[in-house]
């Protein structure tokens, strides 16, 4: 049984229970539709070691000051923005096909422990963001005398 939840807004569309649908979804993956417009996916690995969650998520093309992580209990929070570059054009030049993506993703998921935010490293290289999360030291139950 994992402990890791992921809050993905994707999970309330309509769920692809039909195996055909399916089926025909992984066909036709390897080709671009045009109409469904640009799509940023975050990859996120996290894993439990000595005390402590590390993520690492892919973050191509975002820049450290454009990315925020909030922390709340056990609640890990990574929002992310690519802000629309420019557009040079040569003399008379005209832009035939633009597919890179401008716009902000954000990703949520919940550990089994509280994070100790107060310990928390971050870092961030060549489009991947490094996070470091102790586990908050969890108080030992207190047993109260009844008078």
């Amino acid at each position: 049984m994992s402990n890791l939840r992921l809050f993905e807004p994707r999970l309330f569309e309509p769920a692809l229970s039909d195996s055909f649908e399916s089926m025909f979804r992984r066909f036709m993956a390897p080709m671009r539709m045009d109409l469904e417009g640009p799509v940023m996916d975050m990859r996120v690995d996290v894993t439990e070691v000595d005390g402590l969650y590390k993520v690492r998520a892919d973050l191509p093309g975002v820049k450290k000051d454009d990315i925020n992580v909030r922390i709340d209990g056990n609640i890990v929070q990574i929002d992310a923005e690519v802000k629309e570059e420019k557009e040079t054009k040569d003399r008379g030049g005209k832009v035939l096909r633009s597919e890179r993506y401008h716009g902000a993703i954000s990703r949520a998921f919940s550990v089994a422990q509280d994070v100790d935010d107060a310990k928390v490293s971050a870092k961030f290289e060549d489009g991947v963001l490094t996070l470091e999360l102790p586990k908050k030291a969890t108080v030992a139950s207190k047993k109260i005398a009844i008078q």
